[in-house]
């Protein structure tokens, strides 16, 4: 099935509210420490994760809704109980599903290979801004990470701008030459088969 590579997330269909899961019948330790993948795509990253983490919970986020279906059926066919996808425009509904969980346990959270939007026009649809990062601040855990990367340098240059401005954030060094996480998603994998470089950054949420 072919999707649309490009939603506006700006579409006045995201301006809705969510209606949000048990989180508790969700996921089978709803304690657990907490991973948010925002743009989360066919789901193929958080699903290797998910399966090599048992002790983590897995969240993912994306905009087409296609998509969020099929890694969804590919999580019941894997029958994981730490993982779940969802359907939302981050900049408008992440505050909301971080705060409808029973405790806080937002632990990390990945950005990878966001649409860059290349027209200056356009470049308000990006997902990283000021109020994604400061919410993201809010419910990080005190030593929590952000990792994020891109194959284009100013969209990875503009998401650590970002998250380098917030007082709560700290760096982590410079570009990494590889993933930390040791699992790579489908866009990366494209990208470093054909040579070209992926900039990469890693922050960590400031001690309160």
């Amino acid at each position: 099935m072919r999707v649309r590579q490009h939603v506006n997330p700006l579409s006045h269909q995201f301006a809705q509210p969510l209606q949000l899961p048990d989180w508790q019948l969700i996921y089978g330790q709803v304690q657990q420490p907490l991973h948010l993948d925002i743009g989360s795509a066919r789901g193929q990253f958080l699903l290797r994760m998910a399966e090599q983490l048992p002790n983590w919970n897995f969240l993912g986020l994306e905009i087409r809704e296609p998509l969020v279906h099929q890694a969804n059926a590919l999580r019941i066919n894997h029958n994981l109980s730490n993982l779940y996808f969802l359907l939302a425009q981050a900049n408008v509904h992440l505050a909301g599903i971080l705060a409808s969980f029973p405790i806080q346990v937002l632990q990390r959270v990945t950005i990878q290979f966001p649409d860059p939007w290349f027209k200056r026009k356009q470049q308000k649809r990006r997902v990283v801004k000021p109020d994604l990062v400061a919410v993201i601040a809010d419910y990080l855990q005190p030593g929590g990470d952000v990792f994020l990367q891109s194959d284009v340098l100013d969209v990875a240059l503009d998401m650590y701008h970002h998250f380098q401005r917030h007082p709560q954030f700290q760096t982590q060094g410079e570009f990494l030459a590889e993933n930390p996480l040791g699992i790579p998603t489908e866009r990366e994998q494209s990208v470093l088969r054909r040579g070209l470089p992926v900039y990469r950054f890693f922050l960590r949420r400031r001690a309160d």
